[in-house]
């Protein structure tokens, strides 16, 4: 219990921050928009890494090398628990946003900050709503801004991995960008496997080699979702050993 109270006095006293660095940001993005991306993921990163390690959360690391630093890309996840997003954001080499849940909005402290980095909300239970956002997330791709989605819908609270949601994938499609695997596991174990408590864990974070869908005929482009729904199964079922 006493990371679990740590972290929350963290937070606590990242919200006051945020009181101040709300409008710094703002008065940035007026001179330079693209300082003030830079700026606002830096400082999340910070905080995520700092959230990490009062937690005592470590992470083995396979495949950043695979991500490309000069073109932005489409991260396809799978969910196992909120620390997925702390994980794989903290290590995130250039601008990044997440598609997350519309309910995500609600909350003020996260939500301007999320706005900051380029994040989208969306609402699966409206499927106009849903392509709408699937749409802005192909044009943050197209502003050279890489995506993160993940396409079970949901957190996973079985083993392996559930089906995805092809929609998910229009946005590499669409757009022509990579995709690049991005596979997590053991992460539910640092809360949700005993929540409220946060335990000292390690989990895996492995992204995949690139997936040009610029170079997939049309076949290829169909079988998509379940091409890289088998792949990262695979990657899944090798890292259990590695926790």
């Amino acid at each position: 219990m006493i990371r679990l109270i740590l972290v929350c006095i963290f937070l606590l006293i990242i919200f006051v921050l945020s009181l101040i660095l709300f409008p710094i940001e703002w008065l940035i993005g007026r001179i330079s928009p693209k300082a003030k991306d830079i700026s606002s993921l830096r400082f999340v990163q910070f905080v995520f890494k700092v959230i990490l390690f009062l937690s005592g959360v470590s992470t083995t690391v396979i495949g950043l090398e695979n991500i490309p630093k000069d073109e932005p890309v489409v991260f396809i996840g799978n969910h196992r628990g909120f620390f997925d997003t702390v994980v794989s954001y903290s290590r995130m080499p250039r601008l990044t946003g997440f598609i997350a849940k519309k309910e995500m909005q609600k909350v003020p402290f996260i939500r301007l900050w999320m706005k900051y980095l380029h994040c989208l909300f969306m609402d699966r239970s409206n499927p106009r709503e849903g392509l709408k956002t699937i749409l802005s997330g192909i044009e943050q791709i197209n502003n050279g801004i890489s995506i993160v989605i993940f396409p079970e819908g949901t957190r996973n609270k079985g083993d392996g991995i559930m089906p995805f949601h092809g929609g998910s994938f229009k946005l590499a499609d669409k757009s022509n960008c990579k995709i690049i695997p991005m596979v997590q596991n053991n992460t539910e174990n640092v809360l949700e496997a005993h929540f409220p408590s946060i335990k000292r864990t390690h989990t895996i974070l492995e992204f995949g080699t690139p997936i040009d869908t610029a170079a997939l005929d049309r076949d290829e482009r169909k079988a998509l979702p379940d091409t890289v729904h088998d792949l990262m199964l695979q990657i899944y079922e090798k890292n259990k050993s590695l926790v």
